[in-house]
């Protein structure tokens, strides 16, 4: 996507190089990179400091590009232009450089990275060390007794009015005053403290190689680490009486703010004041000068965007993404003036839904952003990443190759390639990516831990257990590492380590299943030792663990109430497909609800046929009413699902839209609600859909037979449905009433009669059979129990449909009785023995 432009790019920033490298030794020095700075920015009056502030701050970030003796190599001064620090574009038109027709732009006035200088989410300035965020009036020089931080002293973040200089000097001794008392305070009771004093770094490396596993929710820009991330959840002491000395104090700085001589010195006033706030850490305080700011000039970017910044921190994601689109809104109407930003913008506000769990929301900011800046990797990976978030691991590759292209050393891209390629299948480039990711950054958690996940996955259980014992090096508290190393050690044959890190998970976590997990151990153990007991030979559990497949003809019914092993394997399917959406908790009536309040547009396929499809991004929101339950990351694994499985059927051709009508139809039947009700609601979403007539009570018996084939196709993939239009006649244009639509819809054979099947298995979901296991698994029997009549085993769900038996019992058929409940055993327990006492006295 970027080969071309990134070649243009490079050669427009050689030529500005070898323009200020005079002395022709391949390095920029301090007095040669301050002649740049002052070139390209020919409206601004640069004072000393400000010069010397830049250059130290240039010198500092990229040192490892300083060559001593020569300085700022071409290669550091291409990653400026990369990291945001300008636009190359700008920079070579203001020096009046020769294009030689040769060298095509990028993207314009968009098309640098959008930076940050230490605001987490930043501002993208559109130059290098860019005016035009000033007035005329910044380019008074700072007061020299200031000092100032570098957002301050840097131009495209500058300060425009000298009693905002004023009041930042200000502000400055009242939170080194706050620091210091807080300091204090905890030194003389021994307590650790939060407050970080804003100068030192996190030197655990720890910090700095985290990142979520999957989809990244990082916030820092493309220069911020994630330590920097850290120091910033750091939590100021509010309750103290310091603290609320200094609100006091930072109130009378607000009055002063608010007592300018005109409204963009107040603006600016308060905008610098939220800057610092927000450097300190003070969020609360940040915001409430951001709010002011807004007041002020609505209709102003800055302050909304620099507000949902604030919101963000505090954790306060939904109002951060109310912000973003207000700031959204007004860098559109802003035109040209505002383009620079609107990339960042478009970031924020997708990293803000996706901490509500809006992932298919957040693609189309992320791609936006790229669009519009097509060197943003940063926005490159997150799209990437909150594809693969999402089940679409083609384009995630895509999205996340393109931002290692422009960025080799991102870490956190590399590990999320990483996690796309293992989802596709192809381990061998998995891993690679990893390995860069670890090389990178040797404590890379969710790097180790993914490979680790890889190695289980392909048995190398010596390797993943590795690789979790150093997830658990860097973070000693992960039960989740736990529990996969101790699978791991059990795996190997380490039978004795593999508990004891059972254990050690279940003290971390307590969770239910884990202490299901050790008891299942515990019995195994039990049996082991009791057959060793009876001296020599194989024991009873590697026996009775022992078993063997065999074909579905060979499992007879004995009743026709016993389920068939095939129907019970689909609706088990199915029903695990429910408990990974949730929509088992979701009332059918609700879909009717949304059918009844959703205005949709009707729109013309490509075919003519009209359809009121809408947009997956839309669809999203639409489903989150309907799961509004869940928590987001909980949400954003349901997305997945049903995009995986539901969506990528409704929309085969990849247009992006989905026919809403089919969707409800779709969902009905594994929604809560009575049988009937799940498929009345079916009937009504096909009703619905513009195909019929208003006030209609019937529908087309076509629009019937398509919603049978996706609704096969979706549930019952291995089934043969191709065939089945073909069969009763797909383009038959009759009208079909709701009790001919039952009986197409309860057809065992080509309909959804597997809905009875289903709805058994989500009523005995909490149905135990007292204390009998499965002769397979060994686990309690929750849910139907199947009895073998003559060889007297007993089977789960699971190991039923799967068709397995005890390998001690080999014959030519067997023969299963299903018990839903443990009292229904006990009756024909009660017959059979009455049966067996009336032919005693009969033989009497």
């Amino acid at each position: 996507m970027a080969t071309v432009g990134r070649g243009a790019r490079s050669e427009k920033v050689r030529q500005i190089f070898e323009r200020f490298d005079r002395n022709g030794d391949g390095g920029l020095n301090r007095e040669e990179m301050a002649a740049l700075v002052v070139a390209v920015n020919p409206r601004v009056k640069f004072s000393d400091d400000q010069i010397s502030a830049i250059l130290d701050e240039v010198f500092r970030t990229y040192a490892e590009f300083i060559e001593p003796g020569r300085g700022l190599t071409l290669d550091g001064l291409i990653r400026t232009y990369d990291d945001g620090a300008g636009d190359v574009d700008r920079d070579f038109e203001a020096l009046s450089l020769n294009n030689a027709g040769e060298i095509t732009a990028v993207g314009g006035a968009g098309s640098v990275e959008p930076g940050t200088t230490g605001a987490g989410i930043g501002v993208s300035p559109s130059s290098l060390f860019d005016d035009g965020l000033l007035s005329a009036s910044a380019s008074k020089p700072a007061p020299a007794r200031v000092a100032v931080a570098p957002w301050a002293a840097s131009p495209n973040h500058g300060i425009s009015f000298d009693s905002s200089w004023s009041l930042l000097e200000d502000l400055e001794i009242l939170v080194k005053r706050l620091r210091s008392k807080q300091l204090q305070k905890a030194a003389i009771s021994g307590t650790p403290t939060n407050v970080n004093d804003g100068n030192s770094s996190v030197n655990n490396n720890t910090f700095d190689s985290f990142s979520d596993a999957g989809w990244s929710r990082e916030i820092a820009g493309p220069n911020e680490s994630s330590s920097s991330l850290v120091e910033r959840r750091v939590v100021w002491d509010e309750t103290s009486r310091d603290y609320l000395s200094f609100v006091k104090e930072l109130a009378l700085l607000r009055n002063r703010a608010d007592a300018a001589r005109s409204r963009e010195e107040a603006l600016d006033n308060h905008m610098t004041m939220g800057r610092a706030l927000y450097e300190h850490r003070l969020y609360r305080d940040a915001l409430i000068s951001f709010r002011r700011a807004c007041e002020l000039v609505p209709t102003d970017v800055r302050p909304h965007f620099r507000l949902g910044n604030s919101l963000y921190a505090l954790g306060r994601h939904a109002e951060a993404k109310e912000e973003f689109l207000l700031a959204l809104e007004a860098a559109e109407a802003g035109g040209s003036q505002a383009s620079d930003i609107l990339p960042q913008i478009h970031v924020n506000l997708g990293i803000a839904m996706e901490a509500e769990g809006m992932v298919l929301n957040a693609c189309e900011h992320y791609r936006e952003a790229a669009i519009l800046c097509p060197s943003h990797f940063r926005a490159l990976k997150l799209l990437g990443s909150a594809l693969f978030g999402v089940g679409e691991y083609r384009a995630a590759e895509k999205a996340l190759e393109e931002a290692i292209y422009l960025k080799p050393d991102y870490a956190d891209a590399h590990c999320d390639l990483g996690s796309a390629l293992h989802a596709m299948g192809e381990d061998d480039r998995a891993i690679q990516e990893f390995q860069k990711a670890i090389d990178l950054k040797p404590g890379h958690v969710d790097a180790l831990y993914n490979l680790g996940g890889l190695y289980m996955d392909k048995e190398r259980f010596a390797r993943a257990a590795e690789m979790y014992t150093r997830v658990l090096s860097v973070r000693p508290g992960s039960w989740r590492a736990q529990l996969n190393r101790a699978v791991a050690l059990l795996g190997q044959g380490e039978s004795e380590e593999g508990k004891k890190a059972l254990k050690d998970a279940f003290k971390m976590t307590k969770r239910v299943e884990l202490y299901d997990a050790i008891s299942h151990l515990k019995t195994l153990q039990k049996k082991k030792k009791k057959k060793r007991g009876k001296g020599g030979g194989e024991s009873e559990t590697e026996v009775d663990a022992d078993f063997v497949i065999v074909e579905p003809s060979k499992f007879k019914r004995v009743t026709g109430k016993t389920t068939l092993r095939q129907d019970l394997a689909n609706a088990l399917d199915i029903r695990g497909f429910q408990r990974l959406t949730r929509l088992n908790r979701c009332d059918v009536g609700l879909l009717r609800k949304e059918m009844n309040e959703t205005d949709v547009p009707i729109s013309y396929s490509g075919a003519g046929v009209a359809e009121k499809s809408i947009r997956k991004a839309a669809l999203e929101v639409i489903i989150r009413r309907l799961l509004k339950f869940l928590k987001p990351d909980t949400f954003q694994g349901a997305v997945k699902v049903i995009n995986e499985r539901v969506l990528s059927v409704l929309d085969a051709s990849g247009s992006g839209r989905v026919d809403l009508g089919m969707f409800f139809a779709i969902l009905a039947p594994i929604c809560a609600g009575s049988p009937d009700q799940r498929k009345r609601v079916v009937f009504d979403a096909l009703i619905w859909r513009p195909a019929n007539e208003p006030g209609a009570t019937e529908v087309r018996r076509n629009d019937a037979l398509t919603y049978i084939k996706f609704l096969r196709a979706v549930y019952i993939p291995s089934h043969g449905v191709s065939d089945m239009l073909e069969m009763h006649g797909e383009s038959d244009p009759t009208m079909v009433p709701y009790h001919e639509f039952l009986e197409m819809f309860n057809d065992p054979d080509w309909g959804f009669g597997i809905l009875t099947t289903l709805v058994k298995l989500e009523e005995g979901d909490r149905i135990r059979h007292g204390r009998h296991t499965c002769s397979i698994c060994r686990y309690p029997i929750i849910g139907s129990r199947f009895k073998e009549t003559k060889q007297h085993f007993s089977l789960c769900n699971r190991c039923y449909s799967e068709g397995k038996v005890p390998s001690a019992y080999k014959v030519e058929e067997y023969r299963f009785k299903e018990y839903g409940k443990e009292s229904e055993a006990l009756k024909d327990k009660c017959l059979c023995f009455s049966s067996n006492s009336k032919n005693l006295d009969g033989d009497t």
